[in-house]
Order: C-alpha cells, then sequence, then structure tokens
C-alpha cells in the first residue's frame, strides 16, 4: 500500500504541478484570446440564450428520441460539477493557499469558460448515435472524429482515464463526504453506530442512483433538471444569509483575496506552505476540480442534447462554469472568510473540509442547524454528482467496449457507491485526483489542436446571426 502511495503521489505531482496547472492557464488564455474574448463579448447573448430560454416557458420541453433537451444536458453537467468540490474543495484550497486562492479561483474560472465553450461545442459537431438509437460525444469522439484515426489512441486514453475516475472522483469520494457528513450530523442529535448509519446511507443513495440509471439517458435528465436547481436555491439562500450576516467583514475579506493573491504573508503571517505558489496550485486545482473545465468530462452530457447548434449549446458551458464557481464557489469562499471560520486554520489539512463551512454556517445557524444545512447540501450536491459521472463512465466504458458493457458498468457503479459508504478513502482521494489530470491532458491537446474548427463554427455562427 505504502508501496502505491508513494508511485501516486510522485504521478500526481506531475499532473497536477505547475506544467500542467500552466497547460491548464494556457489553453484557456489561448482560446479567450482565440475566440477574441467570447466569454466576456458575449456574456449577455450566452446568459440569454441559456437560462434566459429556460426561463422562457414557450420553448420547447420535450426532446427527440435519444436525446435530452439542452437545459436537462446542463444541468446532467451541472449535476457532476456541482458537488463535494464547491464546499470541500472550496474550503480546502482556502485552508492551504491562504484567501489568494480564491483570487486564482475565479481567474481559472474566467478562462474555463473559453475552454468549456469551445469542448462543449466540438462535442455537439462530433457526435455520433450509438447502437440504442443515442446521442453520444464527448473527447473520445472528437478526437476519433476531429482528428483522424492517427490519433484514435489520444481517444482511447482518455476513455480509460474516464472510466476509471468515475469510480473514484464521481462515486467513493462522494458517498464518502455524504455519510460522513449525515452521521456526523446525527450522531450530533443523538449518539449511533456510524459504521451501521454508514452503510444503510450507501444503500440507500446506491437504490437510489439504481432506479435513474436502469430509467436511461432520458431519466438522467429528468431527475437532474428537477434536483439540480432545487440544491442550487437551498445552499445560495443559506450562503447569502451568512454572507449578510457579516457584511461588515467584506472590505477586509476582499482585501486578504488580492494581497493574498501575491502575498500570501502578508494575510495569513508566516504559516508554513502558504506561499503564492500553493496560492496558485489551489486556486487554480480546485477551480478545475470544481467546473471540470479543461477535464473533458462535461462535454459528454452536452453530446446528449438536442440541438443542432454546436454554438448554442456551447453557451451552456458558459453558463455552467459560471454558475458552478463565480456564484456558489464564491459564495462558500464569503461564508468561510466573512464569518472567520477559516481564521486560525491556515496551513492546517485537517481542516480543509467541512469542519471549516460548518464552523461558517454555525456562526449564524448554530452548530446542530449548520451542520443540518451542510449535510443537506452535500447529500444533494454529491448525489447529483453520483449520477453524473455515472454516465460519464458509462459513456467511456461504452467507447471502448461498446454498448454490451453499459449494464454491467451501472450495476459495478451502484455497488462501488456502497463500498465507500464504508472504506477508508484516503488513498482513493489522492488516485482520483491524479486520473483526473490524467484525463485532461488527452482533451487539452484535442482541444488546442481543434481550435481552428471552433472557431470557424463561432464566426460562421455569428455571421449567420448578422445576415
Amino acid at each position: 500500500m505504502d508501496k502505491i502511495m508513494a508511485i501516486n503521489s510522485t504521478v500526481n505531482g506531475i499532473v497536477w504541478g505547475i506544467p500542467m496547472l500552466i497547460l491548464i492557464v494556457g489553453t484557456g488564455i489561448y482560446l479567450t484570446v482565440k475566440l477574441n474574448f467570447f466569454q466576456f463579448r458575449h456574456f449577455g447573448y450566452a446568459m440569454k440564450n441559456t437560462i434566459g430560454k429556460v426561463l422562457d416557458k414557450s420553448q420547447k420541453v420535450e426532446a427527440q428520441k435519444g436525446a435530452i433537451t439542452p437545459m436537462q444536458a446542463v444541468t446532467t453537467a451541472l449535476a457532476a460539477t456541482v458537488g463535494t468540490g464547491n464546499i470541500v474543495g472550496v474550503t480546502g484550497a482556502i485552508a492551504l493557499g491562504g484567501p489568494g486562492a480564491v483570487f486564482w479561483m475565479e481567474i481559472s474560472a474566467l478562462l474555463g469558460m473559453a475552454t468549456k465553450f469551445s469542448e462543449v461545442t466540438l462535442a455537439i459537431k462530433y457526435r455520433e448515435r450509438n447502437d440504442n438509437g443515442d446521442w453520444v460525444g464527448g473527447p473520445m469522439y472528437y478526437i476519433k472524429n476531429g482528428l483522424g484515426k492517427n490519433w484514435a489512441w489520444l481517444g482511447t486514453l482518455f476513455a480509460l482515464f474516464g472510466m476509471l475516475a468515475a469510480f473514484g472522483i464521481g462515486n467513493m469520494t462522494q458517498i464518502n463526504s455524504i455519510v460522513t457528513s449525515i452521521s456526523g450530523t446525527i450522531n450530533s442529535f443523538t449518539p449511533i453506530n456510524v459504521n451501521a448509519a454508514n452503510l444503510i446511507i450507501g444503500i440507500i443513495v446506491a437504490a437510489f442512483c439504481a432506479m435513474v440509471l436502469l430509467g436511461g439517458l432520458k431519466r438522467i435528465g429528468q431527475v437532474t433538471e428537477r434536483l439540480v436547481p432545487f440544491m442550487a436555491v437551498i445552499y445560495i439562500v443559506s450562503a447569502l444569509i451568512i454572507f449578510f450576516a457579516h457584511i461588515g467583514n467584506i472590505g477586509n475579506v476582499l482585501r486578504g483575496i488580492f494581497v493574498g493573491a501575491f502575498t500570501p504573508s502578508a494575510v495569513v503571517g508566516g504559516v508554513a506552505g502558504v506561499t503564492i505558489s500553493a496560492a496558485i496550485k489551489r486556486g487554480v486545482g480546485r477551480g478545475v476540480f470544481s467546473n471540470e473545465a479543461g477535464l473533458g468530462s462535461a462535454p459528454i452530457a452536452h453530446a446528449a442534447a438536442d440541438n443542432d447548434s454546436a454554438v448554442h449549446q456551447g453557451c451552456f458551458g458558459v453558463f455552467e462554469v459560471f454558475a458552478d464557481t463565480i456564484v456558489i464557489c464564491t459564495l462558500t469562499s464569503l461564508v468561510v472568510l466573512c464569518s472567520g471560520a477559516a481564521d486560525g486554520n491556515y496551513g492546517n489539512a485537517a481542516a480543509a473540509g467541512v469542519p471549516t463551512a460548518v464552523a461558517g454556517f454555525a456562526t449564524v445557524f448554530g452548530d446542530k442547524a449548520g451542520s443540518l444545512i451542510l449535510a443537506v447540501g452535500l447529500l444533494l450536491f454529491a448525489t447529483s454528482t453520483i449520477l453524473g459521472w455515472a454516465l460519464y463512465g458509462t459513456r467511456c466504458a461504452e467507447f471502448l467496449f461498446g454498448s454490451k458493457i453499459i449494464r454491467p458498468y451501472q450495476i459495478i457503479f451502484c455497488l462501488v457507491v456502497v463500498a465507500g459508504a464504508v472504506a477508508d478513502l484516503t488513498l482513493v482521494w489522492d488516485i482520483s485526483d491524479t486520473l483526473n489530470g490524467l484525463m485532461s491532458i488527452p482533451n487539452l491537446i484535442a482541444l488546442l489542436l481543434l481550435s481552428p474548427v471552433v472557431i470557424k463554427v463561432t464566426k460562421e455562427h455569428f455571421a449567420g446571426l448578422r445576415k
């Protein structure tokens, strides 16, 4: 076990090291410039044609056979991205990188909008029908259909990493956060057998996921379409209450974020490990972990959208990063920083997670109510993430082994949910992080090579609108 951990630590240091973060940020900068700052110049257009269309009741609400509506596609993608990263990831970035990590997280999100726009656009352009008549797509398909057979090995690598990563980052780590939070909350009210409670919770979540997955693509879309807005509203309203209760601290918090981005020691003092390098690495890394821009996972969900316009669906990618990071992750940051929950915890890995977030909510709601709000939030966030990543893993496995693998993979996926509820996941967290990094490498290479296609399609789209 120690040998495996040592090997993974070495690989992780490479795939999530400074060169990798430069590749992620550099790709975002490159696409932003080549697309003429699309996410800023056409932000209003993107919002109007995404959330604006959703609120328009006259729009079509049923999708054709083998597809889901554009909004169901984005809620499925958001279901996978809005998860523990929005709470555990953000508090961890602040604890280990200081307040300045928030600045770099926001920068990575602003650039990530262009990256995800490009991913989703390519997913629609190069998607295809599977044996069941469903639309399938994502990096493995735009590598195969866009770059040609000589690059097929790159798509195979992405699918392999994605299929395996789904069991970790999209499954075991999520259910583990659920059971830890819920068991801790129940235990604060009345003593319980934590191990037994964890097993029961794992079985219930696995059964729910099985019912949804066995219903196929449309049922996944229908569930996430209802679940994601509901969970987002609950969390946003709760976080806003905390923020306004401590709004008098906003000036010092903003100063800490901006100064800490370049001079962490001026904000956190001489805490070991909290350096500008740590602030950048934690901020950018957790930003990507949360919004998945550049990871290549979300395009798999968007490829199933009943939408013939690649650019229009690409706008949902912009909205997705905005909702996930600029809104939800920012609110988590403000809760932790404005409430003072992070004070004294900088550099403390043990505080980098749920306890710090609970401490922030407890300043207004009290310990028990604060724990309950976080438990409900994590339950909804993480369960939706499990559903989203179940789709991602299934599509990756299908690309490698054909449609016959779909049902066996989904059954194994649900069984792993139960295992994740009762296992020690220290190694799983680390390996999942590594697999996520390995996923992004083939995807970022494909994005750079296919960027002329994205540029051409985008120009044609807006030229058509002008005519």
